[in-house]
């Protein structure tokens, strides 16, 4: 049984009149939405000797406010080349007495056309992104066609050849609920628990240029180490043909990550929402669905 996620006791929902913007020198945090393009950066975590998004949006801010070094925190470390329309940040401040939607509109002047803030709020100050996530929803998107893309290349995994997407809604239906996920878990960052409560995975295709877009879509609690770029690998191997869609009973039922297809390439991958418990009653309608 896979327990619920549960909530920072200490983060208890505040209505936004609470706080005195008026007041100042006095300590606020705020939450930010990111959007960014992935593809020039070693992804969301600051690494020595190499470009991420921490670092950029850290630097960005202490121009803003004045802090000469500022610690934010994520909701999801996106890796090298990952893409995010819904990254959630937090950051903690005593030098910014403004309100929320004017920071939104500073921020960005002192970011680059790649990274962007969609919308700001200012949150209790026991907040964290990760402590207080209840579930994140994540689309990866293909591109089916033999002829290349090169103008969205940075954005998809081509694949040279035809999806059939029926067979892998059939496959993803498999994955759909409490599961052991452990044969989609790639080495290298160990979880106390590989289970995992997938609430939807939603498969979408449309005709593109030369092909076809696929948009695979998928909401769970958590998500293991690479997770989503296993699933996808492994419904493309139904999609082409290469194994039936109950062929995903037994890739589950291994436990195996050698049981399960290829890691899809990281440029194809997008976080796009990060739930709170605050958004749960909108999730209420999405458990136990592989939609089309």
């Amino acid at each position: 049984m896979c327990p619920p996620n549960l909530p920072n006791p200490n983060a208890a929902s505040i209505p936004p009149q609470a706080f005195a913007d008026s007041v100042e020198h006095a300590q606020r945090t705020f939450k930010l939405t990111l959007a960014y393009d992935g593809s020039g950066y070693c992804g969301w975590q600051r690494q020595t000797g190499h470009p991420s998004i921490q670092a950029v949006v850290e630097e960005a801010i202490c121009k803003l406010t004045g802090h000469k070094n500022i610690i934010t925190r994520a909701s999801s470390r996106t890796d090298t080349g990952v893409h995010a329309l819904g990254q959630v940040v937090a950051f903690t401040t005593d030098l910014w007495r403004a309100s929320a939607i004017h920071l939104t509109f500073a921020l960005n002047t002192f970011l680059p056309r790649d990274i962007v803030v969609r919308h700001t709020e200012e949150v209790p100050l026991a907040f964290h992104p990760i402590q207080d996530c209840v579930g994140k929803r994540y689309r990866y998107q293909i591109y089916a066609s033999r002829i290349a893309d090169p103008l969205r290349k940075r954005f998809h995994w081509w694949t040279p050849r035809l999806i059939d997407v029926q067979s892998m809604r059939e496959a993803a239906q498999y994955l759909v609920g409490c599961h052991d996920f452990a044969s989609f878990q790639t080495g290298g960052s160990p979880r106390k628990s590989t289970n995992r409560t997938v609430r939807e995975i939603a498969i979408q295709s449309r005709k593109a240029m030369d092909g076809w877009d696929v948009d695979i879509e998928v909401e769970a609690d958590g998500f293991l180490y690479n997770m989503v770029r296993n699933i996808a690998g492994t419904l493309v191997q139904v999609g082409h043909g290469r194994k039936s869609a109950d062929w995903m009973a037994d890739v589950l039922q291994a436990r195996d990550r050698r049981a399960a297809g290829q890691t899809a390439p990281p440029e194809g991958l997008f976080l796009l929402k990060v739930f709170y418990p605050q958004d749960e009653p909108s999730l209420q309608g999405l458990v136990g669905q592989a939609s089309s």
